[in-house]
C-alpha cells in the first residue's frame, strides 16, 4: 500500500486540476471584461449629464470615419470588423464593445435621437480615433498590412472628414419652447 504522495489533495489527477485552473481563469478574465464593460458604459451615460451633452462634429465625424469606413463616402476605408447591421433596417452596433442590438446602442440614429456616437465619452474596442480611450498608432502599424487606426492616422484627410455628413443631437436646454 502506497503513502498516496502523488495524489493531489482533492484525489484529481493532475490534469483535471490543470483543466480547472484554466477555467478558472477564463472565469475571472470574463468577469474582468464584463466590470470593464460597466465602468465603460456608466462613464459614457455619466458624460451625458443632465443636459445631454454631446460630443461636438468633427469628433463625431472621426468616430463614423473609425466605424463606417469611408468607402460610402467615395474613400477606400472599408468598415470596421466589428460594425454589424441591426435588425432594424439602415441602423448598426458595435459587435465589439458587447452592448447588443438595441435601440440606445445604435451607433447612428435620427437627428432628435441621442445615438451611441453622441456620448462626449465614449470608448472603442479597438481604441481607434476619436474615442475616449484612442490609442496613436506604432510605427510597425504602418508597415503593410496597415493597421486600420494608421490608416485613419495618416491616409484620411482631415478634409475628407469634414465631408461625412452627420446629425448632433440637440440637448433638451437648447431646443426652443414648443
Amino acid at each position: 500500500m502506497g503513502c498516496n504522495c502523488n495524489k493531489n489533495k482533492d484525489n484529481q489527477p493532475a490534469e483535471n486540476k490543470q483543466q480547472f485552473r484554466k477555467q478558472e481563469i477564463q472565469e475571472q478574465s470574463l468577469i474582468k471584461k464584463k466590470m470593464s464593460m460597466l465602468q465603460s458604459f456608466a462613464t459614457a451615460v455619466a458624460s451625458r449629464g443632465l443636459q445631454d451633452n454631446k460630443v461636438n462634429i468633427p469628433l463625431k465625424q472621426l468616430r463614423v470615419v473609425s466605424c463606417f469606413g469611408t468607402e460610402k463616402y467615395g474613400g477606400v476605408l472599408p468598415p470596421c470588423e466589428h460594425l454589424k447591421e441591426s435588425t432594424t433596417p439602415g441602423k448598426h452596433y458595435c459587435g465589439g464593445c458587447g452592448c447588443g442590438d438595441k435601440e440606445g446602442t445604435w451607433l447612428m440614429s435620427e437627428a432628435e435621437k441621442y445615438s451611441k456616437l453622441d456620448y462626449p465619452k465614449l470608448n472603442c474596442p479597438l481604441a481607434m480615433p476619436g474615442f475616449s480611450n484612442y490609442q496613436h498608432s506604432k510605427d510597425d502599424e504602418g508597415v503593410e498590412p496597415v493597421t486600420r487606426r494608421w490608416f485613419i492616422e495618416n491616409k484620411v484627410s482631415y478634409n475628407e472628414i469634414q465631408q461625412i455628413p452627420v446629425t448632433i443631437h440637440e440637448s433638451k436646454q437648447t431646443q426652443p419652447p414648443k
